[in-house]
């Protein structure tokens, strides 16, 4: 019976070209779920052998951890160049996205809060 191994969902398509050709430079035998338009079916890498589960989890957690060193590594390097992102940076980016998202947010605090502001009338 075929094991999940994968969620595709949210995955850059480099991350999952990386796992795709991890797990055929070792062998593994795989199939790919696509994503459906109403959600029924989960986008995912599905190992064909039960088998093989256990190495193919052992051989993603050490990719996945590679890839977290590396991207450490290159967060810090943007860092000490000063090429960084920054909350003040996505603002000068985009001052009107940050503008509309101020006043949304504000709104649904208000209407959030407004029911009750009326419960403490005072007399």
């Amino acid at each position: 019976m075929a094991k999940l191994l994968f969620k595709l969902k949210g995955v850059p398509e480099t991350e999952a070209d990386e796992v795709r050709e991890l797990l055929n430079e070792h062998k593994i035998d795989f199939y790919e779920t696509p994503p459906s338009m109403w959600g029924v079916s989960m986008e995912a890498i599905w190992l064909r052998d039960e088998e093989q589960l256990m190495n193919a989890q052992q051989l993603l957690h050490e990719y996945q951890q590679q890839l977290q060193q590396r991207m450490q590594q290159e967060h810090e390097e943007q860092q000490q160049a000063g090429n960084a992102p920054t909350l003040w940076g996505k603002i000068k980016e985009d001052p009107l996205q940050f503008i509309v998202f101020s006043v949304i947010i504000a709104l649904i605090l208000y209407l959030s809060i407004k029911p009750f502001m009326s419960l403490a009338v005072v007399e």
